[in-house]
């Protein structure tokens, strides 16, 4: 099991790496997180749904993803809330302090799980959440040791040298757990290593002293991580895509989910995608405006507005720009919302945007299925996954964005420059990105391989991790 001594440590990734370098060294590996918070979510093959960073670390392992992979998934809401999914299906939904009452009911579902993928495999990895050093949440923890010291796994603790204090945040984690608790830690990684590793040898003579636990080694920065998708909306606030001529623009929501889609047009390089921070304006050389997924759209639809983007998106829009909706996005380009059920809150209806001659409704059934189709305008295959809830309908349905497995999905409005849909992963089609960026901008776009870049950095994280971390060891520590 790794763990961290804070969130954004880089848990995901490394465990991402490590579950590839045990496949090429011939074994069956799954990965596995008891608990994650996380609106960047995928879509299983049963039809439910996990953590982002799990379905990464299960193509990692050459693996379906699965419900078991992750258990217990917590999605934030507007309301302070967060709504809770289990083994793939909504269980429930509530505040901090309610879940913490919760706890104890779901580790059963976590076990069931666990047990499961055990059977399936000669490793799993198992990847905790954010910290075992917030001692305030131990009571019935299923995320770190609660979930290590009930089911005796062994424990490397990851830290982040990158953010600075990383002494002290694997020295002050020690000093924090019980004896029970440090009995289980096989040792440490230090991560994000730039520049000349030897120079922090003494550093690891002073945590191990401090400690007791011997280090695994420490791994360099890699750029190649940046072909990743990131599990945490975190990384958004420091996100920077290619600097090329043509701009898209996403507005930074507060609820912002499966921001992955926006990963293949990074790695554009006549791309320069730009996360619009609140307060800031849409930037006026934008060629496309996409207003992303959101856990929590009408929170986000106001939020929207509070940012004045909605003035900004019009002013876009006569300047001949274009706008695409994502799911949430969709639906807020619409001219209104309803949730008569209180599914995001309260109930409610709220005007939309009025691009779109569309409405909502808001309803307790959430659409989690995988398809594939094409895009009506470009005519070029496109494939995803849907996960929402709601139905949208109106006159502008009539022209859809996408054909989907025999029925129709999205709308386009008359004038063809606003479109929405319901489909996330549109972007990871290589001929459609190419062929959609060069409808709305003009410009000639190259052809990359998203899929095979993912691959190359997979297997370069893995060929770093056995350059650099002692993988016999990590291999020795497991039972």
């Amino acid at each position: 099991m790794f763990q961290g001594t804070g969130s954004d440590v880089g848990k995901s990734v490394l465990c991402a790496g490590v579950i590839r370098a045990l496949r090429k060294r011939g074994y069956r590996v799954l990965p596995f997180k008891p608990q994650n918070m996380s609106n960047n979510a995928a879509v299983t093959a049963e039809g439910g749904e996990i953590g982002r960073a799990q379905a990464l670390q299960a193509r990692a392992a050459g693996a379906a993803p699965s419900v078991h992979m992750n258990p217990v998934l917590l999605k934030p809401q507007g309301d302070r809330t967060s709504q809770i999914v289990v083994q793939g299906r909504i269980y429930g939904r509530g505040d901090a302090r309610g879940y913490l009452d919760l706890k104890a009911e779901l580790w059963p579902f976590v076990v069931d799980s666990f047990s499961r993928l055990k059977q399936e495999a000669d490793f799993v990895i198992v990847e905790g959440a954010g910290s075992p050093a917030e001692v305030n949440l131990r009571a019935n923890d299923i995320a770190n040791m609660g979930f290590a010291s009930r089911s005796d796994v062994p424990v490397i603790l990851v830290g982040d040298i990158d953010r600075g204090g990383v002494i002290a945040s694997l020295v002050g984690t020690a000093a924090l757990l019980e004896p029970d608790e440090r009995r289980l830690i096989a040792g440490y990684v230090i991560n994000k290593f730039r520049g000349d590793a030897s120079l922090f040898d003494d550093g690891l003579k002073i945590i191990t002293r401090h400690t007791g636990w011997r280090s695994f080694g420490i791994l360099p920065h890699l750029p190649e991580v940046s072909h990743l998708p990131a599990e945490d909306a975190l990384s958004l606030d420091r996100a920077a895509g290619q600097d090329g001529k043509i701009v898209v623009a996403v507005p930074r929501l507060q609820h912002i989910a499966n921001f992955d889609d926006f990963d293949p047009l990074r790695q554009q390089p006549e791309v320069r995608l730009v996360f619009v921070q609140p307060g800031r304006p849409l930037p006026p050389d934008a060629a496309l405006v996409i207003l992303p997924g959101s856990k929590a759209t009408i929170a986000d639809l106001k939020f929207f507005r509070a940012q004045g983007w909605d003035i900004d998106l019009l002013a876009h829009l006569r300047r001949g720009g274009h706008v695409l909706g994502i799911c949430g996005g969709y639906q807020m380009l619409g001219r209104g919302i309803a949730d008569p059920g209180g599914i995001e809150g309260e109930p409610e209806f709220v005007q939309g945007l009025g691009l779109l001659e569309v409405e909502t409704v808001l309803t307790g059934d959430k659409s989690l299925v995988e398809v594939d189709g094409f895009e009506r305008f470009t005519g070029e295959p496109i494939r995803g996954y849907e996960m929402h809830v709601g139905a949208t309908n109106g006159p502008d349905t009539t022209r859809p964005l996408l054909r989907l497995a025999g029925r129709h999905d999205g709308a386009v409005s008359a004038d063809g420059r606003v479109a929405g849909c319901y489909l996330h992963g549109l972007f990871a089609g290589d001929s459609f990105r190419q062929a959609y960026l060069e409808l709305i901008s003009g410009e000639k776009i190259a052809v990359r391989n998203h899929d095979a870049e993912v691959e190359q950095a997979l297997d370069g994280l893995a060929s770093a991790i056995e350059t650099h971390l002692d993988m016999d060891a990590l291999i020795a520590s497991a039972r």
